[in-house]
């Protein structure tokens, strides 16, 4: 499966942002899918993921960014509220087995498809 991530940008703080990631090549909805975000100088940190119809959310995001998934459109999106400075940094979306346990969807070494960052700036 092929990964597009799409949607950063600049955003004021409080404001709202929608992350896409478009799948090509397999269904997304075969996959284990996540979301993670790297600050300059650090390790990749996730974010949230989506298998099969439930969701996982870093404690730092949970209550403000939302996963979700369009089948028909074999996307998977982010949709992040209030957005605070602290949540500028790349975005990456990503996808691994169908199988991975619950404790494995934190680990970006899980997954093996990766698309491109988008850049996410939250600043006045």
């Amino acid at each position: 499966v092929q990964l597009q991530a799409s949607g950063g940008g600049l955003v004021q703080p409080g404001g709202s942002l929608r992350l896409s990631c478009a799948a090509s090549g397999r269904p997304l909805s075969g996959y284990s899918s996540g979301w993670f975000r790297q600050f300059p100088g650090k390790e990749r940190e996730f974010v949230g993921a989506i298998r099969r119809s439930s969701t996982y959310y870093a404690g730092s995001v949970k209550g403000r960014f939302t996963i979700s998934r369009d089948n028909a459109k074999n996307t998977m999106y982010l949709q992040m509220n209030t957005l605070e400075p602290e949540d500028t940094a790349v975005y990456y979306c990503a996808a691994g087995s169908l199988s991975l346990i619950v404790s494995s969807l934190w680990s970006p070494d899980q997954y093996n498809y990766w698309g491109q960052g988008t850049q996410v700036t939250v600043s006045s």
